[in-house]
């Protein structure tokens, strides 16, 4: 039986809502936590090799899906950035005032600027909203993939994957 994302090209919430790499509700309320939204059965394991707390775990197997242990994790951020899919995104629920932010890997450029406001999308590219960019960060260690982290409202926190620039 085909998967929901082969029909639409995009995962649904229903295929996301048992995945191994998806941190709880209550984790996220504690602070920054990876979330692994890769559900390919494809041999890969960056984001294993790259963990140095073990908080992701695929396996000898390297086509397992990605588990993560989202007590063991400590936002470092690497898996953001080294995952090839770009299927980890990193959110914290935390935020006083109704607010969250995701971290989301980025590839386009321009990059956005630190304050910018900018619309978030959904996994199916459907405009959410406006969010505004609190953080944008590249190094050499980054290669070519930059991390922009926005402030959505929090209900948006598992939904908002991409941005659209208003420039």
């Amino acid at each position: 039986m085909p998967s929901e994302s082969s029909k639409t090209g995009f995962l649904t919430d229903e295929e996301l809502k048992n995945s191994p790499g998806i941190p709880s509700e209550a984790r996220r309320r504690k602070g920054p936590v990876a979330s692994i939204e890769c559900m390919e059965d494809i041999p890969c394991n960056p984001c294993e090799s790259s963990c140095h707390v073990d908080a992701i775990i695929v396996g000898e197997d390297i086509t397992n899906l990605p588990q993560l242990d989202g007590e063991k994790c400590v936002a470092c951020q690497t898996c953001v950035y080294i995952c090839p899919g770009q299927a980890i995104v990193m959110v914290d629920e935390s935020l006083p005032e109704g607010k969250a932010t995701v971290m989301m890997p980025y590839e386009y450029r321009p990059l956005p600027d630190t304050g910018d406001v900018v619309t978030a999308l959904n996994r199916a590219g459907q405009t959410l909203g406006d969010a505004k960019v609190v953080a944008v960060r590249q190094t050499k260690r980054m290669d070519q993939t930059a991390t922009v982290t926005i402030e959505v409202p929090k209900e948006w926190s598992m939904q908002a994957r991409a941005i659209r620039l208003k420039r």
